[in-house]
């Protein structure tokens, strides 16, 4: 038997928007302005489209930005879900001590039973967050990977690492910043024996005119993907991807 699961992966970018306005008057001025109503229209885009799991990144968790509302709290409650979120710096990191810095997170949202969640940190980076969700049949990570190269590449490794003993099918799913193309997620692929879902390379970035592929969801060869698509929406600077994918039932 297999199992059906609709999944959605949007970096929303703290509910702040997206535009030429966004850096009016000064560059990413927008990144200070008040999000809630236009994470509401984010809201009504997941509501509309209902998937069972959703992976979040770049989420306020609670700054003035938001009305000091946490906007998977508030995502999940909208759905009758259940909210996983973390802050996405490392634990000794100073920006956990930073005003605005201390409430950007990721988070999973979901309808399914979560067998476990748990948080991962990798050694690299400021954004160093990893969040697991282990379900009955597969286990599922998201990830904000590194603005530079190296960093980025250290991070692989140790996600790579991460993945090691787990014996159900895997996804990762997140915002890599491939800056330089999705050829330098290859080797870390071959070495997680983990498929590209996005196979025709679909552009995610910026959503205004998108020309790179930055988000993305890699999965085992046992997990099949179906109606993979990137949709034309423009509530952040990512474009969401949308996808199904089915998974052999656990035994």
């Amino acid at each position: 038997m297999t199992d059906t699961i609709k999944f959605l992966l949007y970096n929303i970018r703290y509910g702040t928007g997206t535009g030429l306005g966004y850096h009016l008057p000064l560059p990413f001025a927008g990144y200070f302005r008040p999000s809630v109503k236009n994470t509401s229209r984010i809201v009504d885009f997941i509501k509309e489209n209902q998937p069972d799991i959703i992976g979040l990144v770049e989420v306020d968790e609670g700054s003035y930005r938001s009305g000091k509302i946490n906007q998977a709290q508030w995502i999940a409650e909208e759905l009758g879900y259940h909210p996983v979120h973390e802050t996405k710096y490392g634990t000794q990191s100073l920006a956990r001590k930073m005003p605005i810095l201390n409430r950007q997170g990721n988070a999973f949202v979901t309808r399914r039973h979560v067998v476990a969640e748990r948080f991962h940190f990798l050694e690299t980076g400021m954004k160093r967050l990893v969040i697991e969700l282990e379900f009955d049949n597969f286990v599922i990570f998201l990830v904000h990977l590194s603005l530079t190269f190296n960093s980025r590449q250290r991070q692989l490794t140790g996600l790579n690492r991460i993945f090691q003993g787990i014996t159900k099918p895997i996804i990762v799913a997140g915002d890599f910043n491939a800056l330089t193309g999705s050829g330098e997620l290859e080797l870390f692929m071959n070495a997680a024996n983990l498929i590209n879902a996005n196979s025709e390379e679909l552009p995610t970035f910026p959503s205004i005119m998108p020309w790179r592929q930055l988000d993305f969801i890699l999965h085992s060869p046992e997990i099949q993907m179906q109606n993979f698509a990137v949709c034309p929406v423009r509530y952040s600077d990512h474009m969401p991807v949308l996808c199904e994918f089915s998974c052999p039932s656990a035994a």
